[in-house]
């Protein structure tokens, strides 16, 4: 997203640690993203997503990241929790923020990648993007490409809603 743009792009610090107290993703990512602009001064861009399985009533969703100590021990937790259930539809969320330097929110988008759980991982080593099945892309979400993650994946379509805010702030272009 910010590739293109004439712009000095800073990672979040390492010594930044940000805890994820909040209830939703927006909360997450606000957290993160207003603690990175108090850090920088700066604008500054975060996000927080999660893996949503229907069948699992939306679990793990939130708690994505925190759902089991390794990714081994996620992948056999979620097939656990599934079994041979038919129902496997999911959808990978991404809600991203841009802040400006003081932390105040100036724009929120999502971004969803819709799919379904595989039964057995498409490769090994891989967390929940080697189930993810992207029917349109005909693979997993872990083997899209650079540019069927930004058209189809969730943080690609949250960025792409985000940019011509972001754009805007930094004088390149106006909203209509």
């Amino acid at each position: 997203m910010l590739g293109p743009l004439p712009v000095e792009v800073k990672r979040q610090p390492s010594d930044l640690d940000v805890e994820e107290t909040g209830s939703t993703y927006l909360e997450n990512a606000l957290l993160k993203a207003q603690a990175a602009a108090k850090h920088s001064g700066t604008l500054t861009i975060a996000d927080d997503s999660g893996l949503e399985v229907d069948a699992l009533d939306g679990a793990p969703g939130l708690f994505s990241a925190r759902y089991a100590p390794t990714n081994q021990e996620k992948i056999k937790k979620i097939l656990s929790a599934l079994g041979d259930n038919p129902y496997r539809s999911a959808r990978f969320c991404s809600v991203m923020v841009l802040c400006d330097s003081h932390g105040h929110l100036l724009k929120a988008a999502e971004g969803i990648c819709w799919g379904e759980l595989l039964k057995v991982p498409a490769y090994k080593d891989g967390e929940f993007e080697s189930l993810f099945w992207v029917r349109e892309a005909n693979c997993t979400y872990g083997e899209l490409s650079t540019e069927q993650l930004t058209r189809l994946g969730s943080r690609g379509k949250a960025a792409r809603e985000l940019a011509p805010y972001l754009r805007q702030q930094i004088g390149l272009e106006d909203i209509d």
